[in-house]
């Protein structure tokens, strides 16, 4: 069990934060489809095979796939910001590496260092968690999450015009170059957060969480090539059932696990888990399918013959609405609660894919699938993060976050995978060239709609959660005080410690203690003697502060809605408040 340790909140944060963050979700999430169009070229490119060539793409997603929980966890333990700018240092080394290089080995593990920085996601929502004022955490939280679709939609048009006009390893500069401003603003803009995690980091969980993923998601990737049925992909679906619950089962017995499993079974955090897996399967449906369509000769009877640079960009409003949907999620958000939103974002994506079975005939109407998929999926999106920092500790926001992105990277796997089989079976044979076929098309978009059903019934299991706007109980040891800062936690403690001379004592170590004994949270009280503690739930507590040269202080405090502060005066022998 992992509990909250934090110093003293910086009291104003700089209005770049929130871009700066969103900033380096996009820059990572551009390492996902970087090289989508010079896909069909990279065995010439690299002078392989296709089966081998494939590797270039495989490496990055189960490098960002095994980076996105152990990052979260290392973040909770040593600092976010720091895990931050490791995973953008990390991305800029391998977007170097593959810049230099035509060699296939290298350039997979030049890759593989791309996809390593996709924990900058969940870390940049930890971020704003820990620092953001209540009122403007939601649509903050929504861009950062929606900064993987918006990333990986603007990337087509991007990296399209530089490889039809450039060299192709111009894409891994540019990232680089992308990469370094990240880094640059990062160091500017952005604090360290204050919010820890007790604990040490656990090694071979992490071990077996990345063996575990590898196993599962290699078959997923490759059984394309390989043959579903045949002994490699059946004995690695197996292998990865094994190794995942024996993780499991060492994972409960840890007191310091890398993911806290009691904290996933959770209703809450399980089914959006799980939905997640659905909206991720749902964005990357149209991510394979438009692109295809629109670069098709017309010759085809279907195909809607535009270039590389013009699909690419019919393309782009699918990133375009997910980055404009954040303030709009907000406002439902506050009103409804995210849980509403997410159903209305899948409602949205349905309706999208829907429409679109009767929509492929110009290149106009795929701008119309792909700013009303975009709607959707980014209500869907923004609304992921909220579910769970509403569900788990502050000190667990980076890694159930990132297990939460984790999940969403499996449901892109899956798509990739189930769709790229449905359209390599339908596609026809042109001259030895397999050629993608309407039919295979609207199979896809039938698939996704699958998805986002299955989806929503996940989400309608999901408990109600309480509006945004509505307030929960924050003590403080100041009106003015109360004002400036009540927003920053989710609910809990806030007071001040202080002496027998009703002075502040710093650095006094104040613990949270629920009903059966348990310690719920600890701190250290800030240089004005002020505390915040968030609780898991509504109840009773006991508030326990020490500091050298005072005696120890035991007060009972309720945790029951209502606002008023909670100061514990050392001077004073264990009390009784109303809080």
């Amino acid at each position: 069990m992992t509990h909250t340790t934090t110093q003293q909140p910086a009291r104003r944060t700089s209005a770049a934060v929130v871009p700066v963050l969103a900033f380096a979700g996009i820059v990572v999430a551009v390492m996902q489809t970087l090289l989508v169009p010079v896909i069909k070229d990279l065995p010439a490119l690299l002078g392989t095979a296709p089966s081998n060539a494939t590797w270039v793409m495989t490496s990055t997603l189960l490098a960002g796939a095994v980076a996105t929980p152990i990052m979260g966890r290392l973040g909770d333990l040593f600092g976010k910001r720091r895990m931050l700018l490791m995973s953008l240092s990390v991305m800029v080394v391998g977007s170097l590496i593959a810049g230099f290089t035509s060699d296939l080995l290298v350039m997979i593990a030049g890759r593989a260092l791309q996809g390593f920085a996709m924990g900058a996601i969940p870390l940049g929502i930890g971020l704003m968690r820990d620092m953001l004022p209540r009122e403007k955490l939601g649509s903050a939280m929504a861009l950062m999450s929606s900064s993987i679709g918006v990333g990986g939609g603007l990337a087509l048009p991007l990296s399209a015009l530089v490889a039809q006009h450039a060299d192709w390893h111009s894409l891994f500069f540019l990232a680089a170059g992308l990469g370094v401003v990240s880094i640059v603003l990062t160091l500017v803009a952005v604090p360290e957060s204050p919010m820890r995690a007790e604990g040490t980091f656990d090694v071979l969980g992490a071990i077996g969480l990345s063996a575990g993923l590898v196993l599962f998601l290699l078959p997923i990737t490759k059984g394309s090539d390989w043959g579903w049925s045949s002994g490699t992909t059946l004995g690695l679906f197996g292998a990865s059932a094994v190794v995942l619950v024996l993780w499991g089962v060492m994972e409960l017995r840890v007191k310091a696990p890398l993911v806290d499993l009691r904290t996933t079974v959770r209703r809450s955090v399980l089914f959006t888990n799980l939905a997640s897996i659905m909206v991720g399967v749902s964005f990357y449906v149209v991510s394979l399918v438009l692109p295809q369509l629109l670069q098709l000769p017309k010759a085809t009877g279907y195909g809607l013959g535009q270039s590389m640079v013009v699909a690419g960009l019919c393309v782009a409003p699918l990133g375009l609405t997910m980055m404009f949907t954040a303030p709009v999620y907000a406002r439902i958000s506050a009103k409804y609660g995210p849980k509403v939103t997410l159903i209305i974002g899948m409602v949205i994506i349905g309706i999208g894919y829907g429409a679109g079975l009767g929509l492929m005939s110009a290149a106009w109407q795929t701008i119309v699938i792909a700013v009303v998929l975009g709607a959707g999926i980014g209500l869907a999106y923004s609304s992921l993060p909220a579910l769970i920092v509403g569900s788990v500790p502050a000190s667990e926001t980076g890694a159930a976050n990132g297990l939460n992105t984790l999940m969403r990277s499996i449901g892109t796997s899956v798509s990739s995978a189930v769709i790229g089989m449905v359209l390599a079976n339908t596609a026809n044979d042109v001259g030895g060239v397999a050629v993608p076929t309407m039919h295979g098309f609207r199979v896809s978009f039938m698939i996704a709609t699958g998805a986002v059903a299955v989806g929503l019934v996940m989400a309608l299991f999901l408990p109600r959660q309480r509006q945004a706007t509505k307030p929960q109980l924050l003590a403080s040891s100041a009106e003015d005080a109360a004002l400036e800062r009540a927003h920053e936690v989710l609910g809990g403690f806030r007071g001040r410690v202080l002496n027998t001379a009703g002075d502040p004592v710093a650095r006094a170590k104040v613990t949270l203690i629920d009903r059966r004994g348990r310690q719920a949270g600890a701190t250290l009280s800030g240089e004005d003697g002020s505390y915040a503690l968030a609780v898991p739930a509504e109840g009773a507590y006991v508030l326990a502060a020490r500091a050298a040269g005072h005696g120890p202080l035991a007060s009972s405090a309720t945790h029951s809605g209502d606002d008023r502060p909670v100061d514990l005066d050392l001077a004073l022998p264990g009390e009784t408040v109303p809080a």
